[in-house]
């Protein structure tokens, strides 16, 4: 995607969409605008969770044991504390501040997403996020994949005076994100001072949308806040966010290609037909998604 620095005309907002508060796994918060009551996604977006924050006693955080994915893509991006992944393909990893980790469900997997020995051991504050993301119906066939992004491998643009921007997917404000999805989405971790604005540029058709995740920004003349989820028309180049408010501006920038093909979800399966979703059922019931290895689900 090429940079541009300034545009005659920033999207309008379409919509804004609050986070609701859930528990998810083994019963950690997670705050989540999508999916919602009457809406099953933001094509290509399936599932924005915000793990978090939450302060865990020595010996009381919680994870999602082993459960199944199929049929869509995802990026877990940590801030605060520890996690630890380990999958029915022989994949383990420990994700740390500031740490990123791209897992492709594809034609399904087995995976556990737990915290490590140590932050179990001596408690501390989680907060992070995970984003679903569609798959086409051919990508959706492709085997698993995985992928670990260290805090050191995300690089920081400042593409305007106090703003950083952390890319984790895309090519974005000079930088190149260490994330390669198959759909092709973009992912930025933006910190704006108070008084500051970021546009960002996005291709025409793509969604584009922001997640507030602390101050208060502003769209236009909407004022958007922690928990917020802003999605954007698609009418015009780019996409701007102004900090609005007397202390730093965090949001995630997250802008994507559509699938535009039919989606049927199920929990942890993502189809494009409802027959579809009872052979990924039949499948992993059968044990085709593999399991986790012994020496791996400690």
């Amino acid at each position: 995607m090429s940079q541009t620095t300034t545009s005659t005309t920033t999207r309008s907002l379409a919509r804004v969409i609050p986070s609701t508060e859930t528990l998810e796994g083994g019963g950690f918060l997670v705050r989540r605008p999508v999916p919602a009551r009457g809406l099953e996604q933001v094509d290509p977006f399936l599932l924005l969770d915000e793990m978090g924050p939450m302060d865990h006693a020595p010996g009381t955080a919680a994870g999602a044991p082993d459960h199944p994915h199929k049929g869509f893509e995802v990026i877990t991006y940590l801030l605060e504390g520890e996690m630890e992944h380990r999958d029915s393909h022989g994949n383990h990893g420990v994700l740390r501040a500031g740490d990123a980790q791209y897992m492709v469900g594809g034609s399904g997997l087995v995976h556990s997403e737990m915290p490590t020995e140590e932050f179990q051991r001596s408690g501390g504050r989680r907060h992070g996020f995970q984003i679903w993301v569609n798959l086409s119906r051919a990508d959706k066939a492709l085997a698993p994949r995985y992928k670990d992004v260290t805090a050191a491998q995300i690089p920081l643009a400042h593409p305007a005076a106090g703003v950083e921007a952390r890319v984790v997917s895309g090519d974005l404000f000079g930088v190149h994100g260490p994330v390669h999805p198959l759909t092709p989405w973009t992912y930025v971790d933006a910190r704006l001072e108070p008084g500051a604005r970021i546009e960002q540029p996005v291709p025409a058709g793509w969604t584009a949308t922001i997640y507030v995740v602390a101050g208060v920004g502003r769209i236009g003349a909407r004022e958007v806040r922690r928990g917020d989820y802003a999605v954007f028309a698609d009418d015009g180049p780019t996409i701007a966010l102004e900090n609005a408010g007397e202390t730093p501006l965090q949001a995630l920038l997250l802008c994507a290609r559509p699938i535009g093909e039919p989606m049927v979800r199920y929990g942890p399966f993502v189809m494009n037909t409802a027959d579809e979703i009872r052979q990924a059922f039949t499948d992993y019931q059968a044990g085709r998604f593999g399991e986790i290895a012994p020496e791996l689900a400690k």
